[in-house]
């Protein structure tokens, strides 16, 4: 697992200190540690950080100035920041999270749970089912190719009893599987053709109502759903 990276930006030298032992105890955490903001800026932007635990107060830039200088910059703008500070009042709460802080954690704090604090405001590195998602868009991918050429046999008048038996297959389990990634168009198609499947079968359907329905299921790929599985990182 890739580490996370956590820009530290504090005047005070012991804090600075405490802190990079305090999430030093995580062992996912990389952190690096600046004295004011416009080091800070600096580092930012040549190190993209995961996550920037600001100081409020500080001399000459304090922490609302750097957050607004670090917006500014194209490179640093999207880099989420979390305010530390010993004004741990509602009304000031509210203040520095309306500048754009995803969260503030109050001075004192505990060594021992800093980390998991910090945590809490960070997405999943990964998403778990992000890999499963794109493995199933590779599938519709190939299951529906499947389908197009069995679409060509009914279209044909050359469907056998096993050309419906798959279309039946292939759409139940795209069905049920559409609905579980959170495709819930697949599924609904596929639940369509998999009953004008079984329609045709006990001659209750036709041929061309089948092919019609899997006009509605084809539809729905196209190769700008079907992305490779990938490794994203969220800030």
């Amino acid at each position: 697992m890739a580490a996370i990276r956590v820009l530290h930006i504090d005047d005070e030298a012991d804090l600075r200190e405490i802190i990079e032992i305090s999430l030093g105890l995580d062992p996912t955490f990389a952190i690096r540690s600046c004295e004011s903001g416009p080091e800070g800026m600096v580092v930012a932007a040549e190190w993209n950080p995961d996550v920037i635990l600001l100081d409020v107060m500080m001399p000459v830039m304090d922490g609302p100035a750097t957050l607004a200088a670090l917006r500014g910059d194209p490179s640093t703008a999207g880099i989420p920041v979390i305010f530390m500070t010993a004004r741990a009042q509602a009304r000031e709460l509210d203040r520095l999270r309306a500048l754009g802080a995803i969260g503030v954690i109050a001075k004192p704090f505990d060594p021992m749970t800093l980390a998991a604090a910090v945590r809490t405001y960070l997405q999943p590195l990964v998403d778990p089912l992000e890999d499963l998602r794109a493995r199933f868009l590779l599938r519709v991918r190939r299951d529906i190719a499947a389908l197009s050429a069995h679409q060509a046999a009914l279209r044909a008048g050359m469907a056998p009893a096993q050309t419906l038996d798959h279309i039946k297959q292939l759409a139940h389990s795209l069905s049920g599987a559409g609905g579980i990634y959170g495709f819930p168009e697949i599924s609904d198609a596929a639940a369509a053709v998999e009953d004008a499947a079984l329609d045709r079968m006990t001659a209750a359907g036709s041929d061309e109502m089948l092919a019609g329905a899997l006009d509605g299921l084809i539809a729905l790929a196209p190769s700008d759903l079907v992305r490779q599985p990938e490794q994203a990182v969220t800030r």
